[in-house]
């Protein structure tokens, strides 16, 4: 098993899937590779720039490790707004080269790297109605900044494909029709257009686990505690892994992808000039079931301090978001009432029934690491990306947003190749993530797939699977065949399998009750009681993988309950210093 991984590249006779395994074996044999190896590069951070990053590395050739503090998504990477977007709004700021990129970024993964994973979702842009000549207006300025959106995608159809149907304007009844619970004097007419669709945190282990089937070391629960030196230049990083242990990583290069503690990267540079700064701007959503909105498409709307979704989710809305600066506790930052409410106020302007606090399911609250200059001057980076070397051999990535991943990750490392001698260039806008290769021909396949003889899943529960999987779903389904018991739903959760449990402990690197009720799954916001009647059945499956005994388990249950009970209780304190209180005192 072991050899498979030396050297950085995997055994060719090793199929990609079984290369890209996060198993407790591939574990143990990277945890031993990171303190005895050396690496050409050493990636901090396991959200989705640490993990593109690790990707665009390993795909040209690199030696690569990639340590994660906490849990693969743990932090901004899987709270966000689910969006694989070109950034409508960024067109009024006549901001089109960002628009441009990212509409670029938004096809190829919905045609060629992750087609499993970024499907189109629709939206209306409803149109206010005020004077005759004022509803003419906003029905040209808005239907022209959308055939402009439009029109870039158009114009990358060559490269990368639109992936996105065309927009339309609609009449009043024309909307209502899609969206019945838009109140008539919300809007006189709308526009309707498409952006994509994305489980953010299940794009990051499909990042992690590509990186891994091209030879790159992958451990999570590893934090860096320092940097080792050599005179001005970086030579790896000293760490600690969960059991306390401290060890030392050699590398040549070393990028921190850290998003909101990228200062305290820099932090362990006194004598370096740090090159940039990042601010935490705290967004909350919130989670609703189907049946309290009636509608067939989400909606954008302007509020007087930021645009507000609402997004189809499955069976699910999602409400969001804020824009508030945060500077408490950045692991678990806190959605306080105050924040609730406002997203409910603003909702409910324009629905014709209200959304009330009775009807949230989950609410969960994520932190942008936006860039924020020393001078006025550089303020303006706050929606791009920046890469700096404050010191020899380090690079540090900052800023963007989930859906141009693959270009800051391929900015940082072109600047590592330069450093170190290579001229290897980035070929990530061609390299499928696993479970995207035959993922179509898989979907047509569906009804087949459910007949299997061993597992016997409804065609429905092996859309889902596809539609998390891609083609990786024959591995959830082999789990199946070997252990039927495997096939039934989770307690509390019944549009998930126990199988799923199973697969996040044996394959995609999850560790704790949290990793999967919280990234692997999303049964932590998906359920009204927030994954803690789950949680005896999904600990007890991964008890099965991982060897857990019954003081271990027990464990796990309470500390799941103990971190659900602590959000619920800070989410009805007033603000956010109440809030990340509460939240720090009963996690």
């Amino acid at each position: 098993m072991i050899a498979q991984y030396r050297a950085g590249v995997r055994d060719r006779q090793v199929s990609r899937n079984t290369a890209g395994t996060l198993s407790p074996a591939r574990r143990a044999a990277d945890l031993r590779r990171l303190a005895e190896d050396e690496f050409d590069v050493l990636v901090i951070g396991g959200g989705v720039t640490g993990a593109g990053a690790a990707l665009d590395a390993a795909s040209r050739g690199l030696s690569v490790a990639l340590i994660e503090a906490n849990d693969l998504a743990s932090g901004t990477s899987s709270r966000s707004s689910k969006l694989v977007h070109g950034g409508l709004r960024y067109l009024e700021q006549l901001e089109f080269h960002l628009v441009h990129e990212a509409l670029r970024e938004r096809g190829l993964l919905a045609t060629r790297l992750a087609p499993h994973l970024v499907r189109p979702v629709p939206f209306l842009v409803p149109l206010p109605g005020d004077a005759a000549w004022k509803r003419a207006w906003n029905r040209v300025y808005y239907g022209a900044g959308v055939a402009l959106y439009d029109a870039f995608a158009a114009g990358l159809q060559g490269t990368s494909g639109r992936g996105m149907p065309l927009h339309r304007h609609l009449t009043q009844r024309g909307a209502h029709q899609l969206f019945p619970s838009l109140r008539p004097e919300a809007a006189v007419g709308a526009i309707r257009y498409y952006d994509g669709q994305v489980d953010d945190a299940r794009l990051v282990i499909s990042l992690a686990r590509t990186a891994a089937s091209l030879g790159a070391t992958v451990v999570t629960r590893v934090r860096a505690t320092g940097l080792t030196r050599q005179a001005r230049e970086v030579t790896g990083v000293r760490a600690t892994d969960e059991t306390g242990r401290e060890f030392s990583i050699r590398a040549r290069t070393v990028i921190a992808a850290t998003g909101v503690w990228s200062d305290d990267i820099t932090a362990l540079l006194p004598d370096a000039r740090p090159g940039l700064r990042v601010r935490a701007s705290k967004g909350i959503h919130l989670v609703v079931p189907r049946s309290a909105i009636t509608g067939d498409v989400g909606l954008i709307l302007r509020t007087a301090s930021s645009v507000l979704f609402v997004i189809p989710w499955g069976g699910h809305w999602l409400i969001g978001t804020t824009d508030t600066d945060w500077m408490l506790d950045r692991e678990h930052p806190a959605a306080s009432a105050r924040d609730i409410d406002y997203l409910l106020s603003e909702v409910n302007k324009v629905l014709d029934r209200p959304v009330n606090r009775s009807d949230i399911e989950g609410v969960y609250a994520g932190l942008r690491p936006l860039l924020s200059g020393e001078e006025d001057a550089t303020s303006a980076l706050s929606r791009e990306h920046a890469v700096v070397e404050p010191i020899l051999g380090l690079f540090l990535v900052a800023g963007g947003k989930l859906t141009t991943y693959r270009v800051m990750a391929s900015d940082v490392v072109d600047r590592v190749v330069r450093r170190l001698g290579s001229a290897v260039r980035s070929a990530t806008d061609d390299l499928p993530l696993l479970g995207a290769d035959g993922y179509h021909a898989m979907w047509r396949r569906r009804a087949e797939l459910a007949r299997r003889p061993k597992s016997r899943l409804t065609v429905g529960a092996v859309e889902h699977l596809l539609e998390r999987y891609g083609t990786l779903t024959v591995d959830v389904l082999h789990l199946i065949d070997s252990s039927p018991d495997l096939a039934a739903a989770l307690e509390g959760a019944p549009e998930y399998l126990a199988a799923e449990v199973a697969y996040a402990a044996a394959a995609e690197g999850a560790l704790h009750l949290d990793d999967v009720l919280t990234r692997r799954t999303r049964i932590s916001i998906e359920t009204d009681h927030r994954g803690v009647e789950t949680a005896p059945h999904a600990a007890q499956v991964m008890a099965d993988v991982l060897g857990w005994d019954e003081a271990t388990t027990r464990a796990e249950i309470e500390a799941y309950e103990r971190r659900v009970d602590a959000e619920r209780r800070s989410q009805t304190m007033p603000d956010d210093a109440s809030a990340d209180a509460a939240r720090t005192l009963r996690a």
